[in-house]
């Protein structure tokens, strides 16, 4: 099958787009727009420049048919860094496929759309949806952690002052404590959803669910006259404590579960982290923040001012002096 009508095909697609779409580049998630749709090539322009970059028909064609040889799934990795914007308007064509967590590019007849089509500020879908602040306390001390980890050089932490410490010493404990209570929160949802042995994934890494043996030793009556019909003395085991136990059981036929009630409990463990995926989606979302222009950014940074305050108000450290002389004032 020729390019040609892959090409016109595609061509009315990105056409039909609306002019203040955003795209991104499906591995270093570079923001970009579409300039122009000519004859021979697609004009496009990176967010963070002002050069208009021409996308060339033959180019496009040379994509085409590696996605052919490669029986419909290219690796995208596989392009060089500037031939990334080729892929994702590749998958505005009906047919093919950007899959940005697999990180492939494929042909199908049931190809369900682009998903590197971020947004689209001038549909009435996003006018319609306001940005909300989540009503959870871990937010609120993250904004904060991130607002004081950016004002501080932290490469050298004995230059640091110890004001400026003992404020990102306090936001790391309020961020690890409310992190954790929402983790609990989350792993119990999952273990509802998670089959044995079988990891589930996700953008940034996956979980499985695992058992774990939880051991507490039965009554001590009960478990000296266990050992004592078994050949050990009392006296071996005058208090008994788990060590003792576990070394009297290594010589003995008696089994854990004669001495010891064993109940299996469920958990989530961390099985894997894409450190990669995380640095590329992090240096992403600081793009975005860097050409965040206008009421949205003043927003964000209001906010951050609001609660650096009122955390401020209420952790200020005052002197009895100071305490006296307002006292002594009022």
């Amino acid at each position: 099958m020729t390019f040609g009508p892959t090409w016109n095909n595609l061509r009315d697609n990105v056409d039909a787009l609306q002019s203040d779409a955003i795209l991104v580049t499906p591995l270093s998630r570079k923001a970009f727009s579409i300039e122009d749709v000519q004859e021979h090539r697609v004009l496009i322009q990176y967010r963070d420049d002002d050069e208009t970059i021409p996308l060339q028909k033959d180019q496009f064609e040379t994509l085409y048919e590696r996605v052919s040889d490669a029986r419909g799934e290219f690796d995208v990795d596989r392009l060089p860094p500037d031939a990334e914007p080729y892929a994702t308007v590749l998958s505005l064509h009906p047919r093919f496929e950007v899959d940005d967590r697999a990180g492939t590019l494929t042909e199908s007849d049931q190809s369900t759309g682009s998903p590197l089509v971020e947004a689209q500020s001038g549909s009435e879908e996003l006018d319609e949806t306001e940005r909300e602040e989540p009503d959870l306390d871990v937010y609120a001390d993250a904004l904060l952690l991130i607002d004081a980890l950016e004002r501080h050089d932290l490469t050298t932490l004995e230059a640091v002052d110890t004001p400026a410490l003992v404020n990102i010493y306090t936001l790391l404990s309020d961020v690890q404590r409310n992190a954790n209570d929402l983790r609990t929160d989350v792993r119990s949802v999952l273990l509802d959803r998670l089959h044995h042995d079988q990891p589930v994934s996700g953008q940034f890494g996956s979980v499985q669910r695992t058992t774990r043996r939880n051991r507490s030793l039965k009554d001590d009556e009960l478990v000296l006259n266990a050992f004592e019909a078994a050949g050990i003395e009392r006296e071996r085991l005058t208090t008994v404590d788990s060590s003792k136990v576990d070394d009297a059981l290594a010589v003995t036929d008696l089994s854990e579960t004669d001495v010891y009630d064993i109940e299996p409990s469920e958990y989530v463990r961390k099985a894997d982290v894409d450190e990669q995926e995380k640095e590329t989606r992090l240096q992403g979302l600081k793009d975005q923040l860097e050409a965040t222009e206008g009421d949205e950014a003043d927003e964000l940074r209001n906010e951050i001012e609001a609660l650096e305050d009122r955390i401020a108000e209420l952790t200020e450290f005052r002197s009895g002096r100071s305490f006296h002389e307002s006292s002594a004032g009022g």
